[in-house]
Parts: C-alpha cells; structure tokens; sequence
C-alpha cells in the first residue's frame, strides 16, 4: 500500500501540475520545476547543441514537453483512479476494464505522440542527435514507468 501511495506522489506530485493550483508557490511547484529543469539540462549536456542546431531544437523540445505533459496528466489520473478502487478493496471488472482501456489509450496516445515528433526533432537536428534525443526520451519516461510500476499493486 505504500508503495501505492509513493506512485500516485511521484506522478503528481514530479510531472504533473498542481491540480488545485493557489497563488503562491508551494514545495511541489518547486520541485516540479527543479526536476524540468535537470531534465531539460540532461538533454543540453548529453547533445551538446551548436547554437543554430539549438534554436532549431529547443522551441521544438518545449513543446513536445508541454504535450507530453497532456498525457502525464491523463495517467495521474487513471493512477489516482486506481488507487481510489484498490483503496476500497478488489477492484470490480467494469473498473478494471475501464482503467485498462485508458491505460492502452495513454500509451497509444504516448506513442503517436512520439511519431508526430520525430519529424519535427529531425528537421531540427541531424539524424545521430535526433536518434540521441528521442532514446534520453525513452529512457527518462522508462526511469518514470518503473518507478509508478513498482509502487501500483497488481489488481485483485
């Protein structure tokens, strides 16, 4: 149960925004941001960018960041959901079914995500960067993906 809870706190509270966002900044908003930031500075460091190569690449980069984002939300969500049902004891067929078809539809949308992409990081960078950017990508979200898998419960 515990790990649960450590998976719903690492999705919403590390790469999703506050849900019920107030005025001023709060310690999540603060790690949020630190944690885009070390990500955004992995990827700096890791393609070491000429200058054109990173006017081309960075605007392009936020936005598959703030998109990406889209999907985080919807899976904190489907997470969030899932350990309400599991909170309340076996989960019903009807919620399991329900949650497994967002679950298949995220990373369907994940991947599609990413295809629509890569054009877009190709026309940006040359072909060995862009492979470069698109496997940090991969890795990071693996690094997440187990992270939230090793704290979720299998169904009962």
């Amino acid at each position: 149960m515990k790990r649960l809870v450590t998976a719903c706190a690492i999705v919403l509270g590390l790469v999703l925004p506050a849900m019920a966002q107030t005025t001023s900044t709060t310690n999540m908003d603060i790690l949020r941001d630190k944690v885009k930031a070390d990500k955004k500075l992995v990827v700096a460091s890791n393609l070491q960018l000429t200058d054109a190569e990173g006017a081309a690449f960075w605007p392009v980069y936020e936005a598959y960041q703030k998109d990406l984002q889209a999907l985080n939300q919807r899976m904190g969500a489907m997470v969030k959901a899932y350990a309400d049902a599991y909170n309340k004891g076996p989960v019903a067929n009807d919620v399991a079914k329900k949650l497994l078809d967002e679950a298949l539809a995220v990373d369907d949308a994940e991947a599609k995500l990413k295809a629509s992409y890569a054009p877009k990081v190709l026309k940006a960078l040359p072909a060995t960067k862009a492979a470069r950017y698109i496997q940090i990508e991969n890795k990071i979200r693996a690094a997440l993906r187990y992270e939230l898998a090793a704290g979720i419960p299998l169904v009962e």
